[in-house]
C-alpha cells in the first residue's frame, strides 16, 4: 500500500509539474515572456480564480439562501450601494493613475491585498449574511474594478513585438476564463466543507497575488510622455486626425481620442449593459419560472454555460481577429447581439435563452478586443492609459445600469427581452450612423509604447 501510494504520489507530481510548464509555455509564446507579459497573463489568472471564489460564497447568500423577492431586494440594495463607487471611478481613477504613473505594480498588489482582507472578514459573516456583509463585499467589488483599470493600461507596457493589443488582451482574457471555470468547480468542493471556506480560499489567493504584482517588470511602472484624454471625438472644432500629430507645448491635459473610439465605446456600452441586465434579470427569472420543465439550477446553469463558452470564444476569435477595420467588428457584434434578443423576445424558450446568453457573452467578448484595437490605433501613446482607464470605467458603469434595469422589471420574460432588444436596437442605429460618418479606417496603428 505504501508502494502504491508513492507511486500514485510520483505520477501526480508528474502530471501537475508537466502541466505547469506547459501553461508556462503557452504563456510565454510570441515574446511574452521576454516583454513580461506572461507574467501579467499569470497574475490575472490569479486574480479571475479569487474573484470566483468570492462571487460562489456570495451568491449562496445573497442569492440561493433567501426567498426571491428578498434576494432582489437585496441585490438591488447591492447594485444601488456599487452605483456610488463607480460614478467615482471615471473621474478619481484615470486621473489618479496619471498623477501617480509610477505605482502601478503598488496598486495592483493593493487591490489584491484589500480583497484578502476582505475575504478573511467575511468569511466570518457569511453565514449570518446580515447588514454587515453588503460594505465588504462593496469594498471587494471596488478593489476588483480597481485592479482591471490597472491592468487594462498595462497591457500596453509589456506588449511583445510580435503581437498586437488586440491578439494580447485576448490572451489575458482568456487565460481569466479558464481560471474561472477551475475555480467553480474548486469553489464548489470548498463550499461543501462550509459556507466560508471558499472565502479563505480567496483570502490565500490574493495573498499570492499581492507578491506576484511586485513581481511584474519596472516597464509597468514607466509613464514616460503620458498625458490625460477625455472621451470626446473633438476638442475645440479640431478633428480627431490631428491626434496623430505632435501635440502643442501649452496645455494638453485634455485630449479628444477620436470618432472612431467614440463609437466603439458607445456600441460596447450597449453591449455590456446588455450583459449587465441578462445576468440580473435571467437570474431571478429562471429562479421563479424555469424554462422548458427544467429545474432553476440546471436552467440557470445552462445560461451561465452558454455565456461562459460565448465569452471564450469570443477571446479565441480575438485571438484570430485582424486588426483592420475594428469599427465594422464592433458593430457586427452590436447587430448580432440586438438579433439574437430580438430572436429570445418573439420565441422565448430554452433554446432562445441559451443562445441569446451565448451570443451577448461573445459579442461583449470580441466587442472589448474590437475597442480596444481602436484605443491602441487611434489614440496616440501620450494619452493612452487615460483613455483606457476611462473606457473601463465606463464599460463597468453600464454593467450596472443594466444590472438594475433587469432587477426592477416585472418577471415576464417576453416583456423583459423585448425591451432589452428595442435598448440595443436603438444603439445599433446610432452606431450604424456613426459608422456610415467615420467610414472603417485603415490608417497605421499609433506607435506602440517603448
Amino acid at each position: 500500500m505504501i508502494r502504491t501510494a508513492s507511486a500514485a504520489g510520483s505520477r501526480t507530481g508528474k502530471v501537475v509539474h508537466g502541466t505547469g510548464r506547459r501553461i508556462r509555455r503557452a504563456t510565454a509564446a510570441e515574446g511574452a515572456g521576454e516583454s513580461g507579459l506572461a507574467k501579467l497573463i499569470e497574475l490575472h489568472a490569479l486574480n479571475s480564480f479569487g474573484d470566483m471564489l468570492i462571487t460562489i460564497a456570495l451568491a449562496s447568500t445573497i442569492f440561493f439562501s433567501v426567498p426571491t423577492g428578498e434576494a432582489r431586494g437585496r441585490v438591488a440594495l447591492y447594485l444601488l450601494i456599487t452605483m456610488a463607487p463607480f460614478a467615482l471611478l471615471a473621474p478619481v481613477i484615470g486621473p489618479l493613475l496619471d498623477r501617480l504613473p509610477h505605482g502601478r505594480r503598488a496598486a495592483m498588489a493593493m487591490a489584491m491585498l484589500a480583497r484578502a482582507v476582505l475575504a478573511w472578514t467575511m468569511a466570518g459573516v457569511i453565514v449570518g449574511g446580515g447588514i454587515a456583509l453588503y460594505p465588504e463585499a462593496l469594498g471587494v467589488l471596488v478593489a476588483s474594478k480597481a485592479y482591471g483599470v490597472v491592468r487594462s493600461v498595462v497591457v500596453p507596457r509589456l506588449l511583445p513585438s510580435r503581437l498586437s493589443l488586440v491578439k494580447a488582451n485576448s490572451r489575458v482574457t482568456l487565460a481569466g476564463l479558464l481560471a474561472t471555470g477551475v475555480a467553480a468547480g474548486v469553489g464548489g468542493l470548498l463550499h461543501l466543507i462550509g459556507p466560508g471556506w471558499p472565502l479563505r480560499g480567496a483570502f490565500l489567493v490574493f495573498v499570492i497575488g499581492t507578491l506576484m504584482a511586485f513581481h511584474l517588470p519596472p516597464a509597468v511602472d514607466s509613464a514616460k510622455g503620458e498625458q490625460r484624454a477625455v472621451l470626446h471625438a473633438e476638442v475645440h472644432g479640431e478633428g480627431s486626425h490631428l491626434i496623430h500629430h505632435k501635440p502643442p507645448p501649452v496645455k494638453a491635459s485634455l485630449r479628444a481620442v477620436g470618432p472612431s473610439v467614440i463609437l466603439a465605446l458607445r456600441a460596447m456600452s450597449a453591449m455590456k449593459w446588455l450583459v449587465g441586465f441578462l445576468v440580473m434579470f435571467l437570474a431571478f427569472l429562471l429562479r421563479e419560472e424555469p424554462i422548458g420543465g427544467l429545474q432553476p439550477t440546471v436552467a440557470l446553469g445552462l445560461v451561465a454555460l452558454a455565456a461562459g463558452t460565448g465569452n471564450a470564444l469570443g477571446s479565441v476569435l480575438g485571438s484570430w481577429l485582424r486588426t483592420r477595420g475594428p469599427e465594422a467588428t464592433v458593430t457586427a457584434m452590436l447587430l448580432v447581439a440586438a438579433c439574437a434578443t430580438g430572436a429570445a423576445a418573439l420565441w422565448y424558450g430554452v433554446v432562445t435563452v441559451v443562445l441569446v446568453a451565448a451570443v451577448a457573452g461573445m459579442a461583449a467578448s470580441l466587442g472589448k478586443l474590437a475597442l480596444d484595437a481602436l484605443i491602441q490605433r487611434d489614440v496616440p501613446e501620450a494619452v493612452r492609459t487615460s483613455a483606457f482607464a476611462r473606457s473601463e470605467t465606463l464599460m463597468q458603469l453600464s454593467w450596472v445600469a443594466g444590472g438594475a434595469v433587469g432587477i426592477l422589471l416585472p418577471l415576464n420574460g417576453k416583456l423583459g427581452l423585448s425591451i432589452a432588444a428595442g435598448v440595443v436596437g436603438l444603439v445599433l442605429l446610432w452606431t450604424l450612423r456613426s459608422l456610415l460618418r467615420v467610414g472603417p479606417r485603415r490608417h497605421p496603428a499609433a506607435p506602440r509604447v517603448a
